[in-house]
């Protein structure tokens, strides 16, 4: 029993080691699940399901025999994955191991103690890009690993330009799309414009391009009541009102948006860079490949700036393995898998290096841009209660562009619907 119980402790400080400096630990069978090594579950978008991950489980698993990594698809909305995620986290189940989180999503889950804190030094965080890495901290601590992080780009039409620069401000954008594009028989411009997190991402980004933002720093004081917000809904609202943005737009999400710039419908698109590859793909339905290009999204003078996006992974607190977690996430963190997720999937990877390579450049033309814009982007609010900020932004929006409620109340109105979700936080 003596020698049992120093079993036990010898087993319980190596997984403690594990987590802490970032090794997995040689164990045998017996004591596998008092060291946290064992199989474990990845929690993450079915989207991602067919494209990257197939071949990198497969690459794991042959490596890892007692250690396996069983993938449980999440839906493929946000906002869907973000409730089925928390209602299992809220009972403390130990169903997920790992879980692919949207880089706003770090603050609640770590407020809540769902998942578990990270040593910095057991990630290559020096040659990862600052504005991922910022997304992984909470309170002063890191609950996550970068693992992708994305900017939107304004995808454009090359071969209906015809020469012409792409816009780089709202003014120039209006124009094209009122002017040129009727010509061709589309629409001027779309983003994401549904009542669900894209508007909050669209809205977010006209906000901050033309020099506003929604709470202060700290994410205790609601800034929105000013004349670059109220700037920043103009322009989606008389682009409805003016008929350069189209009224489907309203319905928009992702995948739809992306739909309608593939089969021609529009000229501008506000978009993550996954579509980049899908709208290079040449095939019935798709009408751009090869005649479209991407470039930075305008703002009312000049470029603007994007919402930051993209995904870290976390360990959940509740997991029974969490020394395989660690190393499973270091393994999907690594340089190599990263390279091989932009080239299968298109997702932006958080190693810099691969933004500089020349053979990635040359498949990818459009990384030198994105790196930019991912180095100018702005983190949407980081709260514990995000969700519902959120949730009242996109409503309230939605609401103003599908009725066209005047500009100033729908701010003012707002802005207290805001503060009240920070006050009862």
């Amino acid at each position: 029993m003596r020698n049992w119980s120093r079993l036990v402790v010898a087993a319980a400080l190596v997984a403690a080691t594990a987590l802490t400096a970032g090794c997995t630990p040689a164990v045998n069978a017996t004591v596998a699940s008092l060291s946290g090594t064992g199989p474990i579950t990845f929690a993450t978008g079915k989207l991602d399901t067919g494209s990257y991950l197939p071949a990198l489980i497969r690459q794991w698993n042959s490596a890892h025999p007692g250690q396996h990594v069983t993938v449980i698809p999440l839906p493929d909305e946000s906002d869907d994955q973000l409730a089925q995620l928390v209602a299992n986290l809220q009972t403390k189940s130990s169903l997920y191991d790992v879980m692919s989180l949207d880089v706003v999503w770090i603050a609640e889950f770590a407020a809540n103690g769902w998942i578990t804190p990270l040593n910095p030094k057991s990630f290559p965080l020096g040659g990862l890009l600052r504005p991922a890495v910022a997304t992984t901290m909470y309170q002063g601590k890191m609950y996550a690993a970068p693992f992708t992080s994305n900017a939107d780009l304004l995808y454009y039409r090359k071969d209906i330009l015809a020469g012409r620069p792409p816009p780089r401000s709202w003014a120039q954008l209006a124009d094209l799309a009122q002017t040129l594009a009727p010509r061709h028989g589309m629409a001027g411009y779309a983003g994401q414009l549904a009542a669900y997190e894209g508007l909050t991402v669209n809205f977010a980004e006209a906000v901050q391009s033309a020099g506003g933002s929604i709470l202060s720093p700290d994410g205790t004081r609601v800034t929105l009541n000013s004349a670059s917000a109220r700037a920043a809904l103009s322009f989606l609202s008389d682009g409805l009102r003016q008929g350069w943005i189209p009224r489907a737009a309203l319905n928009y999400d992702e995948a739809a948006s992306q739909q309608a710039f593939e089969a021609g419908k529009l000229l501008f698109l506000n978009n993550w860079p996954y579509g980049y590859g899908e709208a290079s793909v040449p095939g019935p339905g798709n009408k751009v490949a090869g005649n479209f290009g991407v470039t930075a999204l305008p703002g009312p003078d000049g470029p603007g700036s994007s919402s930051l996006g993209g995904a870290d992974l976390a360990i959940s607190a509740f997991s029974r393995h969490p020394v395989t977690a660690l190393a499973f996430i270091k393994f999907l963190t690594s340089m190599p898998s990263e390279r091989q997720i932009l080239v299968d999937a298109s997702l932006p990877p958080v190693w810099a290096r691969l933004y500089t390579d020349p053979a990635l450049i040359q498949r990818f033309p459009y990384l030198p841009v994105l790196e930019k814009a991912i180095l100018s982007a702005k983190p949407r609010p980081e709260i514990p209660n995000y969700g519902q900020l959120s949730l009242a932004i996109s409503s309230t929006i939605h609401q103003a562009l599908a009725t066209d409620r005047p500009v100033n109340s729908t701010i003012t109105r707002l802005s207290g619907e805001l503060s009240s979700v920070i006050r009862n936080g």
